[in-house]
C-alpha cells in the first residue's frame, strides 16, 4: 500500500532527473522523478513486425505462445527494433480458460472460437481450477528465457485478462458481434455469475503469482471488455474481482489496470493498482482531473493514427502529449489500445524516438 499512500509534490517531472539505475517503468510506477516518461505499447510484439510475420509462416499463433523459446523471441523483437522501456510477455488472455479446460482456436474468418460454450452452472462448476498452475508452467519458462536476454534497464511486464473480460469470452463461446451473455447471467443468476467470477479470480491470481515467481517486474490486467458493461454494474461485475486479485498479490510488484471504456473513476481509483491505463476515446486531461496523484497514468495515444499518418504527425502528437503530461509524476507513454496490424514501422519508430528524445 505504500505506493498508494504517498502523495508526490506537483510539477516535479518538469525537473530534469538523472537516468534511473533501474527500469524507468518501475520508477514511474513508484511515482519517482524520471529523466523522461517510459514508453511501451500494447501489442507491441506481434503482427505489425515483419520478423514476427516471418515466424508466422512457420508456426501457428498457438505454437508461438505455447513454446517458451518462441514466445521469448517474439517478446524480444520490438525491444531489439525500437528500444522500448518495457517488454510485455507474448501470450494471450485466453490461456486461462484453456488451462481451466476450455480451449480455444482462431477461426479462418477471423476471431476466436472456444472449444465449447459455458451454458449452465454445471459447466461452470466443472472448470478445472486445480490444474491451472501446472498447465501454465510453460509461461513461467518463457519468462525465464526472456529475462536471460532482456537488457537490465528494460522492465518485463506480465499480464492476464480480468475475470469480467474472460467470462464474456467463455459465455459467448468466443468472439461475438454482440456481447451480452455475461451481463445477462450477472442480472439473471447472480450466484452462477459469482461462482464463475470466483473461479476466474483464483485462476488469474494463481497465474499472475506464477509470473511474479518467474521474474516479471510488473503486471497489467486487461479489462478489455469493460466498455460493454453498464457503468452502474462495473463495481459488482468487474471491479470487486480485480480488487481482490490485487489484494491477493499483496503488491509484490506494481500492477496496472487497463479498463477500456470505463469512466467509473472512483471505482478505478480504489482498485489498489499502481497505475491506470486510459483508452484513446477520452481526452487525457479529463482522466488527469479525475484521478488522484497517488495513481500513475498510462496512455493514451490514438493507435488509429499509426497506419495512416506521417511520421512527422506521429512525432508531433507524441510531443504534444508529453508536454501535456509533464507536470504529472508517474506518467507512462502508451497507446489507448493495441498496435494495429497495419501500423507503419516508420511511425512506430517516430513515436519511440519522440519519447526517447524528450526531456
Amino acid at each position: 500500500m505504500e505506493l498508494l499512500q504517498r502523495r508526490p509534490e506537483k510539477n516535479l517531472t518538469s525537473v530534469k532527473a538523472p537516468a534511473p539505475a533501474r527500469p524507468r517503468l518501475l520508477e514511474a510506477l513508484a511515482l519517482r522523478p524520471v529523466d523522461r516518461p517510459p514508453v511501451w505499447l500494447m501489442r507491441q510484439a506481434g503482427r505489425s513486425l515483419p520478423e514476427y510475420r516471418e515466424l508466422k509462416t512457420q508456426h501457428t499463433f498457438l505454437e508461438l505462445i505455447h513454446d517458451p523459446a518462441l514466445a521469448a523471441e517474439v517478446t524480444l523483437q520490438p525491444i531489439r527494433r525500437f528500444g522500448f522501456d518495457a517488454a510485455i510477455l507474448f501470450s494471450d488472455i485466453l490461456v486461462i480458460p484453456e488451462a481451466l479446460g476450455q480451449g480455444f482456436k482462431f477461426r479462418e474468418t477471423g476471431g476466436v472460437e472456444m472449444k465449447f460454450t459455458l451454458r449452465d452452472r454445471a459447466a461452470i462448476h466443472a472448470l478445472q481450477i486445480d490444474a491451472v498452475t501446472d498447465r501454465l508452467a510453460y509461461v513461467g519458462d518463457a519468462i525465464k528465457a526472456i529475462r536471460r536476454d532482456l537488457p537490465p534497464h528494460t522492465a518485463l511486464l506480465g499480464f492476464a485478462g480480468s475475470p469480467w473480460t474472460l467470462a464474456n469470452f467463455m459465455l459467448e463461446g468466443g468472439s461475438s458481434p454482440t456481447i451480452t451473455k455475461a451481463h445477462a447471467l450477472f442480472r439473471r443468476d447472480r450466484a452462477a455469475f459469482d461462482e464463475l467470477a470466483e473461479t476466474l479470480t483464483r485462476a488469474v491470481t494463481d497465474f499472475l503469482q506464477l509470473q511474479i515467481d518467474a521474474g516479471v517486474d510488473a503486471i497489467q490486467i486487461f479489462d478489455s471488455l469493460a466498455n460493454v458493461l453498464p457503468g452502474d454494474d462495473f463495481e459488482a461485475a468487474s471491479a470487486r474481482w480485480m480488487r481482490r486479485i490485487i489484494a491477493n498479490l499483496q503488491h509484490q510488484v506494481p500492477l496496472i489496470v487497463f479498463a477500456r471504456g470505463c469512466r467509473q473513476w472512483s471505482a478505478l481509483s480504489d482498485l489498489g493498482a499502481a497505475a491506470l491505463g486510459i483508452d484513446h476515446q477520452i481526452d487525457l486531461r479529463h482522466a488527469v482531473r479525475h484521478l488522484p496523484e497517488t495513481v500513475a497514468i498510462q496512455g493514451n495515444f490514438n493507435p488509429n493514427l499509426l497506419p495512416s499518418a506521417s511520421p512527422e504527425t506521429i512525432a508531433a502528437e507524441t510531443r504534444r502529449m508529453l508536454h501535456l503530461m509533464r507536470p504529472r509524476r508517474g506518467y507512462i507513454f502508451n497507446l489507448g489500445h493495441g498496435v494495429p496490424a497495419d501500423a507503419r514501422l516508420e511511425n512506430l519508430a517516430a513515436l519511440a524516438a519522440a519519447v526517447q528524445n524528450f526531456s
